[in-house]
């Protein structure tokens, strides 16, 4: 992406959240201005989210119809409606550093986020919503996840739980795993790397919340992988939260006390020469962007980023090392594939996509619009009917394969916004292809499962 007169890759300042003016709210509303005023002679972005149109109708619906006539206190609306999918800043500005508008709508949102929650009006539910770890604890206890599970599939208790915890009675929520991945998974794979690697020869899974508390078998599916592949590995000793909830509330405090409990322990593992996987791409994208950002001169933080790795951004790696094993078995199909936000926005390009292709009897159709989900915003009463609506186009896009067939399988690399895609699937009246993460379709295709 190059803007007008500019031809430099774009960059990305470190997030000042430690700076004495970060939390001026009088200052950051000057920057919100500023930068509304450029968007709104924009307007490029109209399609992303709901923010850019509630800016446009602010605008629009003013006694001036510019920026200066829009009450300050509607900014709120534009900031709440983000949920830093990052798409605008890398697919969409043209004003983006090094340009002289010098525009990063995502972390002015950010900033505008973390003073709303300094000033503690954040609700307590969305707080303990963001609380992944703890909701976690209770997985792998019986007793607990069975009544936890059965109030889940409850249209009752659901709606108990919308009035209280403001989760829409709707949503899909994932159901709590009955042993965690982190006790199921095997930790004794240790081997040196062989001689002319370039990729690391051995791994490190961090299993992220969801895949440890939620959905192990995508953590089982993506070890029996590298097992079939010969790459060793090991389960990350302990681990917390990436912090990504927490960063999209502006709970910056929380997101250091993640940081503090993950990247010792994380550095050690990069020092000692392994590539840190994560299946979850919102926490890959958590220690490759945001919390280096956050933190620009911390050597170790800065050696996990080049330590971390997207599952399939390390397998294509290894078959360009001459190290993958591409026997396939088993044919999947049609199979349409939806590239998530923040996988996209790691740069990494169509990875998961290219390990697909290769396999015999298998034809991929990859969407790249956003689902609409985006974390914790599509489960809410208030937004869980517009993020619905916001992934609409993609469902009916991924209905289709381009032959005019029905999919036989739909996948996306994030779990959460897969079975986001699977409800619209079924609200549309589009069939049930059977939903499978992309890691699970490979362990398939190896005749693993």
């Amino acid at each position: 992406m190059a803007s007008e007169g500019n031809l430099q890759a774009p960059t990305r300042h470190p997030i000042d959240w430690k700076g004495a003016d970060y939390y001026n709210e009088a200052s950051a509303f000057a920057e919100l201005e500023r930068i509304f005023d450029i968007c709104h002679g924009c307007r490029r972005c109209v399609s992303l989210c709901g923010s850019f149109p509630t800016l446009f109708d602010l605008v629009d619906e003013s006694k001036t119809m510019e920026v200066d006539g829009v009450d300050k206190a509607d900014y709120w609306k534009v900031v709440d409606e983000c949920y830093l999918c990052d798409l605008c800043y890398m697919t969409k500005c043209p004003y983006v550093p090094p340009h002289e508008f010098n525009l990063d709508f995502p972390h002015t949102m950010l900033r505008a986020k973390a003073i709303k929650f300094k000033k503690g009006e954040v609700p307590l539910a969305e707080r303990l919503m963001a609380s992944t770890d703890m909701h976690g604890q209770f997985a792998g206890i019986p007793i607990v996840v069975q009544a936890a599970n059965a109030v889940n599939r409850t249209r009752l208790a659901r709606g108990v739980i919308e009035k209280v915890a403001g989760v829409d009675r709707n949503a899909w929520l994932p159901s709590l795993a009955t042993r965690k991945f982190r006790s199921t998974a095997s930790e004794a794979k240790t081997s040196l790397a062989r001689d002319g690697e370039k990729t690391p020869g051995k791994v490190a899974i961090f299993a992220t919340c969801y895949i440890n508390y939620n959905e192990p078998g995508i953590g089982m599916d993506l070890l029996a992988v590298l097992d079939h592949n010969e790459v060793p590995y090991v389960i990350v000793e302990k681990e917390r939260c990436c912090g990504m909830p927490k960063l999209e509330l502006g709970d910056l405090e929380s997101v250091n006390a993640a940081k503090e409990a993950n990247i010792p322990v994380l550095a050690k593992y990069a020092r000692d020469g392994y590539a840190i996987l994560a299946a979850v791409p919102s926490c890959a994208l958590m220690f490759k962007q945001e919390i280096p950002l956050m933190y620009p001169d911390d050597a170790d933080v800065q050696r996990v980023r080049q330590a971390m790795w997207d599952p399939f951004e390390y397998l294509m790696q290894r078959k360009r090392d001459g190290l993958l094993k591409t026997e396939f078995s088993v044919p999947l199909g049609h199979v349409s594939y939806q590239i998530p936000c923040h996988g996209r926005v790691q740069n990494i390009g169509k990875k998961t996509e290219e390990m697909l292709k290769m396999i015999p009897g298998t034809t991929v159709d990859t969407h790249e619009r956003c689902s609409g989900h985006a974390g914790t915003f599509g489960v809410k009463k208030a937004h869980h009917q517009q993020a619905m609506k916001i992934g609409k186009p993609l469902f009916k896009a991924m209905a289709t394969m381009k032959d005019g067939t029905k999919p036989d399988f739909i996948s996306s690399d994030c779990p959460l916004g897969g079975h986001h895609i699977a409800q619209g699937f079924e609200n549309n009246g589009l069939g049930a292809p059977q939903l499978l993460h992309p890691i699970s379709l490979v362990a398939k295709a190896y005749g693993l499962k």
